[in-house]
């Protein structure tokens, strides 16, 4: 694995964000916060929850020990929700972007969420975080449409590289 491989995740991410956004930003508040049948039990929820796992990542990549969840602590209005999604993912795509190559093998020590300490190296989060995004915005579209949303399109990482 080569950061330049990283380099195009974290890209890829900050794109496909970008594009659920710009659904979240279609729908009205009661779409927004209606009950779902998923993972999460709103499209708000949802959102947030990939948020608080990118921001938790990041937090973990820069040294904190103890992360804040947004999860618990993040009441913002759906607009406030797509502001910190994008400056997230770019946040995300900078630390990728001046990454030392040479520590991608590095351990992250991190405590999971039941609080036993862990570790793993740079790589494999980093592949981790790019594809928990994967599956929460395929759990997005599900979740939209239930809503009556269906404007929308691929943010499969093909259509990324065919772009």
């Amino acid at each position: 694995m080569t950061k330049e491989y990283f380099k195009e995740l974290a890209t890829f991410n900050a794109w496909a964000n970008s594009i659920a956004c710009g659904w979240i930003e279609q729908i009205n508040d009661a779409q927004w916060k209606q009950e779902v049948v998923s993972s999460f039990n709103s499209i708000q929820e949802t959102v947030l929850h990939i948020i608080s796992s990118e921001n938790a990542w990041l937090q973990r990549f820069q040294g904190k020990e103890k992360v804040d969840r947004l999860q618990v602590s993040f009441t913002g209005t759906k607009d406030d929700h797509i502001a910190l999604w994008k400056n997230t993912s770019a946040a995300l795509k900078s630390f990728v972007f001046v990454f030392d190559e040479s520590r991608l093998n590095e351990a992250v020590n991190f405590k999971k969420q039941n609080g036993d300490p862990y570790s793993m190296p740079y790589y494999q989060l980093f592949a981790h975080v790019a594809n928990h995004g994967t599956y929460h915005r395929g759990q997005l579209v599900t979740l939209l449409r239930q809503v009556g949303f269906t404007n929308v399109r691929s943010t499969d990482i093909v259509s990324f590289y065919r772009k």
